[in-house]
């Protein structure tokens, strides 16, 4: 896998392990060795801009995904066969905001570093096609996130 990670949060961040989770969250996911994801950290000044700009909603959020190719694990769209690895692509960009991985950390009780795996594993989940916005796909999504971090958690180097 080609995963660049960029932190411009002026945070200090496990860039690291976030690369590590990524790799991790792609292979389960059956996603191809040469495909490409970008995973940038950004400040809360910067984030606000993005949301507002893409989401049209006010202040910073958590994390946001912007795909580039259509690929969808197990749906025939980007991948050789139904149980094949996909075809190599540009997976597209998540955007992390370490500041509010933060204090929703905080307040869910949980390090932020633990914060930060959901919040990537999920940007990279929206990549790969999948959505929340029906109970159907909630159920799905979440479901899926929750596996993949526990498999992550077995596997992730302590810091």
């Amino acid at each position: 896998m080609s995963i660049e990670i960029a932190n411009e949060s002026g945070v200090d961040v496990d860039e690291d392990a976030l690369v590590a989770l990524a790799g991790h969250v792609l292979a389960k996911m059956g996603i191809h060795p040469l495909a490409e994801l970008s995973i940038l950290v950004v400040d809360e000044a910067a984030m606000t801009v993005l949301h507002e700009q893409w989401m049209g909603e006010p202040g910073p959020t958590d994390v946001l995904a912007f795909p580039m190719d259509e690929l969808r694990p197990g749906s025939g769209g980007g991948r050789q066969d139904g149980d094949g690895p996909a075809d190599p692509a540009l997976l597209g960009d998540v955007v992390l905001c370490p500041q509010v991985a933060a204090k929703q950390a905080a307040e869910a009780g949980h390090p932020t570093r633990d914060e930060l795996d959901m919040l990537c594993t999920h940007g990279i989940l929206h990549l790969l096609g999948y959505d929340h916005a029906e109970p159907e796909e909630h159920a799905e999504m979440f479901g899926l996130q929750g596996e993949l971090l526990e498999s992550w958690r077995e596997v992730r180097p302590e810091p």
